[in-house]
C-alpha cells in the first residue's frame, strides 16, 4: 500500500519509474491510468447528476485505464549521480521506520491543541542516533509540507488531512477525529520516508529529530516575511499571465488530473453515503433482537422460533459492524486520501506552469529587447535548466504516483469485496438453519391442507 520501498543511501535514492526495481505493476485489469505519455487521456468524462442516483462511476472508462507503461526516471535526488544506479540483483532495504502515536491534548490560555508522539528508527549514517522520539502538533506538519513544496515544487508531496473537520466528524477533538488524523499523519510521514527524493530532505530530518525548541529555532532560519510575500506576489503574477505553450505531455497530465479529480470525488461521496446508510441499517438491526425476545414472551407456540430469529439478528448485527469497520478503515481513508492527492496534483501543475511562465517572460523580454541583453541571456539559460529539471522531476514522480495510486485503490476495493463476501457468508450461515427448521415444521401442515391431485396423462 505504501508504494516503493526505500533504497539505502549508500546505493540508491532514486527508483525507476515503474517502482522498486523498475518492475511494472503487472496487473491484469488496472483501475485507473493511461497508456504512455502521448495517450494519457482520450475518453470523455461520465456525465453524472449531482444526486448520484446511479452508480455509473464504477463503469469502465478508457480515460482511466492502462497504467502499465512507464518512462525512465531522471535522477531527482540532491545526492551524487551514484544515487540513480539501481542493481537488479540487490534487494531493497528499508532503513527508516516512523511511527505516529499517543495523541496528547494541551490546553493553554490562548488555545487548545493536540500533539502526537513521533518515534523514528533508522540505520542511516547521516543521523546522529538510531532512534529519536519527539512530539509534534499539526502546525509542525504543515510547516514540513510547505518546506517540501518549496524545495521540490514539481514533486508530488503526500497530502495532509484537512486542518479542521474531516467528513462525518462533528466535534473537532473527539476521539474518532483524533484517531483519524493520527493515522493520516502516520501515513503522511511514511510516504515521505518511502519517497526516493523527499526522504533525504534536510527539513524532513530536522522534523524527525529536533526537540521543540530546536525546531522552533530552525523555522526562524527560513526567508523573512517580506521575501515570502515577494515570492507570492511574483507567483500570482506569473499564474495570471499563464503559459503560452504548455508541452503536450503536460497538457495530457492536466486532462488526466481533471478527470481523476471528478471521479475520485464522486467515489468519495458515494462511499460516504454507503457508510452512512450502513450505519443507520446497523442501528436499526440492533433493536430487532430485543424486540423478538419480548415478542416470544407472549407467543407460547413461537418461543423457539422467535428466539432463534433474535439470535440470527444478533449474529448479523455483529457481522455488519465488522464489515463497517473494514469499510471505515480500509476503503474510506484511501479514497479520501486520493481526493486530497487530486488537489495536490493541481497545485504541482500550477507550480510547473509558473516556472515555465517565468522563462517565457524572459524570452519575450529578450525578443523585444526590454532589458539588458547579456543579463537576460544569462537568466534565460538558468531558467531553461530550471524548467528542464522541474519537468523531469514531475514526469518521474508522476509515473511513480500513478503506480502507487493504482495499487492502493485496487487493494482497497479488493479488501472491501472480500469483506462483503465474508459478510454474506456469515449472514447465510446464520439464517439457513433457522429457515430449514421453520420450513420442516411447516411442510406437514401444508401437505394436509391441500387435496391430492393425480397427474394428468
Amino acid at each position: 500500500m505504501e508504494g516503493e520501498r526505500l533504497a539505502s543511501p549508500a546505493r540508491s535514492s532514486g527508483l525507476p519509474a515503474g517502482g522498486a526495481g523498475g518492475e511494472s505493476p503487472g496487473v491484469d485489469a488496472p483501475l485507473l491510468g493511461s497508456s504512455g505519455s502521448s495517450t494519457l487521456l482520450q475518453a470523455e468524462v461520465l456525465d453524472l447528476d449531482e444526486d448520484e442516483d446511479d452508480l455509473e462511476v464504477f463503469s469502465k472508462d478508457a480515460s482511466l485505464m492502462d497504467m502499465n507503461s512507464f518512462s525512465p526516471m531522471m535522477p531527482t535526488s540532491p545526492l551524487s549521480m551514484i544515487n540513480q544506479i539501481k542493481f537488479e540483483d540487490e534487494p531493497d532495504l528499508k532503513d527508516l521506520f516512523i511511527t505516529v502515536d499517543e495523541p496528547e491534548s494541551h490546553v493553554t490560555t490562548i488555545e487548545t491543541f493536540i500533539t502526537y508522539r513521533i518515534i523514528t528508527k533508522t540505520s542511516r549514517g547521516e543521523f546522529d542516533s538510531s532512534e529519536f522520539e519527539v512530539r509534534r502538533r499539526y502546525q509542525d506538519f504543515l510547516w514540513l509540507k510547505g518546506k517540501l513544496e518549496e524545495a521540490h515544487p514539481t514533486l508530488i508531496i503526500p497530502p495532509l488531512p484537512e486542518k479542521f473537520i474531516v467528513k462525518g466528524m462533528v466535534e473537532r477533538f473527539n476521539d474518532d477525529f483524533i484517531e483519524t488524523r493520527r493515522k493520516a499523519l502516520h501515513k503522511f510521514l511514511n510516504r515521505i520516508a518511502d519517497h526516493p527524493t523527499l526522504t533525504f530532505n534536510e527539513d524532513f530530518k530536522v522534523f524527525l529529530t529536533a526537540q521543540a525548541w530546536e525546531l522552533s529555532s530552525h523555522k526562524k532560519q527560513g526567508p523573512g516575511l517580506l521575501s515570502r510575500m515577494g515570492q507570492t506576489v511574483r507567483a500570482v503574477a506569473l499564474s495570471m499571465r499563464g503559459v503560452k505553450s504548455r508541452p503536450e505531455e503536460f497538457m495530457e497530465m492536466n486532462n488526466f488530473i481533471e478527470v481523476f479529480s471528478q471521479k475520485i470525488n464522486l467515489i468519495d461521496k458515494i462511499s460516504q453515503r454507503i457508510y452512512k446508510e450502513e450505519r443507520e441499517y446497523s442501528d436499526e438491526m440492533r433493536e430487532y433482537g430485543p424486540i423478538h425476545i419480548l415478542w416470544s414472551a407472549s407467543e407460547e407456540d413461537l418461543v423457539d422460533t422467535l428466539k432463534g430469529i433474535a439470535s440470527c439478528i444478533d449474529k448479523c448485527s455483529k457481522a455488519t459492524e465488522k464489515r463497517m469497520s473494514g469499510l471505515s478503515e480500509a476503503l474510506l481513508p484511501v479514497v479520501h486520501e486520493y481526493v486530497l492527492y487530486s488537489e495536490m496534483l493541481m497545485g504541482v501543475m500550477k507550480r510547473r506552469d509558473q516556472i515555465q511562465a517565468e522563462l517565457d517572460s524572459k524570452v519575450e523580454a529578450l525578443t523585444y529587447k526590454k532589458a539588458d541583453t547579456d543579463l537576460l541571456t544569462e537568466e534565460i539559460g538558468k531558467l531553461e535548466d530550471k524548467v528542464e529539471c522541474a519537468n523531469n522531476a514531475l514526469k518521474a514522480d508522476w509515473e511513480r504516483w500513478r503506480h502507487n495510486m493504482q495499487n492502493d485503490i485496487k487493494s482497497a476495493f479488493t479488501d472491501m469485496a472480500e469483506e462483503n463476501i465474508q459478510y454474506y457468508e456469515q449472514f447465510c450461515m446464520s439464517f439457513l438453519p433457522l429457515f430449514f427448521s421453520i420450513h420442516a415444521t411447516a411442510i406437514p401442515q401444508t401437505h394436509h391442507a391441500y387435496p391430492q391431485v393425480s397427474p394428468v396423462n
